[in-house]
């Protein structure tokens, strides 16, 4: 069984080190990240690669921003973003094979404040994207995990501060 981890890093650059010192401690067979916080030609693969990870990226410069990393192997990007918005240009999918027999996906699910409101709207249209990408991978009957940082918290207990988030 792989083990499979996210980890939502609020600017790869600024948690570079930390996130190589979890990869050498832990050593994770697939590593989702959200909030990269960077451009493509910005990230830093170099480094990743040298702590034994392939990876893929779907970077934006200064926001959003995922990749999925895999330990000893370089993943096989499937899809980046998603379908059904042509208008949408943040990076908060992107999707990829690891070997013969696993499809990762790492999110980053817009946060949808202020509610009501355009942003709300857009999240909420976000995920009945999301929702049909699901059913369309659950319909290939193959092992998929879809993992990130959903950014939806129901209950009062899924936050730090229910006073900060009413």
């Amino acid at each position: 069984m792989p083990k499979i981890v996210t980890y939502n890093v609020n600017g790869i650059k600024a948690r570079m080190e930390r996130l190589l010192e979890y990869l050498a401690e832990q050593q994770p067979d697939v590593v989702c990240l959200q909030e990269l916080k960077g451009a493509d030609e910005t990230l830093p693969v170099r480094e990743i690669e040298a702590a034994g990870y392939g990876a893929v990226w779907h970077g934006q410069k200064g926001f959003n921003g995922v990749a999925i990393l895999a330990r000893g192997r370089q993943p096989v990007e499937r899809q980046r973003g998603l379908a059904g918005d042509p208008e949408d240009a943040h990076s908060r999918y992107i999707e990829a094979e690891i070997g013969d027999d696993l499809v990762v996906v790492s999110i980053y699910l817009p946060n949808g404040n202020p509610q009501p409101g355009p942003k709300f709207d857009y999240k909420l249209k976000w995920m009945e994207r999301l929702a049909d990408r699901a059913q369309a991978l659950l319909a290939e009957e193959r092992a998929v995990v879809l993992a990130g940082d959903y950014n939806v918290i129901p209950n009062d207990d899924d936050t730090f501060s229910v006073r900060a988030m009413a």
